[in-house]
């Protein structure tokens, strides 16, 4: 993913129709699914306890929920996602009737009892999408619909939860996701207030959930290894008050936004990566000198994209280099 412009942003994309309200913040949310069921029959019950063992420490709960006609509507608004151990034309038939604002509704995903298939079938970008690729790790082909997926491009709802955000305004994104897919979206900015701003129905805003976080800004060496990630990462925290728990994303340089170990360490901590632009990292030089800049001309990354990426713009720990394969810095 990539921000740029304003302080650090980003570009985005999704489907479907929309309205407002919901799940575990104060404005709509619905981008993340936390608490889960999975639905079953008697004979297909050894495979639900298998997912829950395989995804389970993903997510805040996993319940197993035996399967009969009600199911579905008895535990209807109790989960943000049901996983359907059945054929989708059952779960189709009982959740249809359920349904009514997709960002209200629980998510359904479907798997099939020798985990072939994982089939999001409704909410897609309000947690199916998130189940479905977990699924993934278990052997699952996650079969993704979605505009946006389905187009290689990430959806509003995605970077949302990438940034640790919610989008407020649900009704937006049927605009702003549409422009995703066309490629005329161009950069979301960040808005640093107190300010009042006046917004048209085809603007998205994403709010932060947390208001006591930090970021990580991230630079390496080609071809570091996630485990190098992780640990640097971990050692930056330690001497303050936070640790990865309280991390919102990690940020890094557009230079650097495809090193693999770099999204693998992210990905096996749930922490979304955004990668800024040259300019933007430019406008937030860090104050510990850098070779790179010498070299080919860039600000050092891990310091000016924690600033960049704090709330703040407020850098919290100094560059710190791990292995000479990572630098780490900390921005709030």
């Amino acid at each position: 993913m990539s921000t740029d412009s304003n302080s650090g942003t980003t570009d985005e994309a999704s489907d479907d129709d929309s309205s407002g309200g919901h799940c575990s913040t104060p404005d709509s949310d619905g981008e993340v699914a936390e608490d889960i069921a999975v639905v079953a029959f008697e004979r297909k019950w050894e495979t639900a306890e298998d997912i829950r063992e395989g995804i389970g420490d993903r997510y805040n709960s996993i319940d197993l929920l035996e399967y009969h006609g009600d199911v579905f509507a008895e535990h209807w608004g109790e989960y943000d996602c049901f996983v359907g151990l059945m054929a989708s034309g059952i779960a189709m038939r009982k959740t249809a009737g359920l349904l009514d604002d997709k960002w209200a509704d629980p998510a359904v995903v479907v798997v099939d009892e020798e985990l072939t298939w994982a089939i999001p079938l409704t909410g897609g970008h309000h947690g199916a999408n998130q189940v479905a690729d977990d699924l993934a790790s278990m052997g699952a082909v996650p079969a993704m619909t979605t505009a946006s997926e389905a187009a290689g491009k990430q959806g509003v709802e995605e970077r949302a939860k990438a940034l640790d955000a919610h989008v407020v305004n649900g009704d937006s994104t049927v605009a702003t996701n549409l422009a995703v897919l066309d490629e005329e979206l161009g950069p979301v900015a960040r808005l640093d207030g107190p300010t009042a701003v006046l917004a048209g129905e085809d603007v998205t805003v994403l709010k932060r959930n947390s208001n006591d976080s930090v970021v990580l800004g991230t630079g390496s060496v080609a071809g570091a290894e996630a485990e190098q990630f992780e640990a640097a990462w971990e050692a930056a925290l330690a001497d303050t008050d936070y640790d990865l728990s309280d991390v919102e994303f990690v940020a890094t340089g557009t230079r650097k936004a495809e090193e693999d170990g770099l999204l693998a360490a992210a990905e096996a901590l749930g922490l979304g990566v955004v990668s800024f632009e040259k300019e933007t990292l430019e406008e937030f030089e860090g104050p510990t000198p850098s070779r790179s800049r010498e070299l080919i001309g860039w600000p050092g990354i891990a310091e000016a994209s924690a600033i960049a990426g704090g709330r703040d713009h407020d850098l919290l720990v100094e560059k710190v280099s791990h292995e000479d394969a990572v630098t780490v810095a900390v921005g709030r």
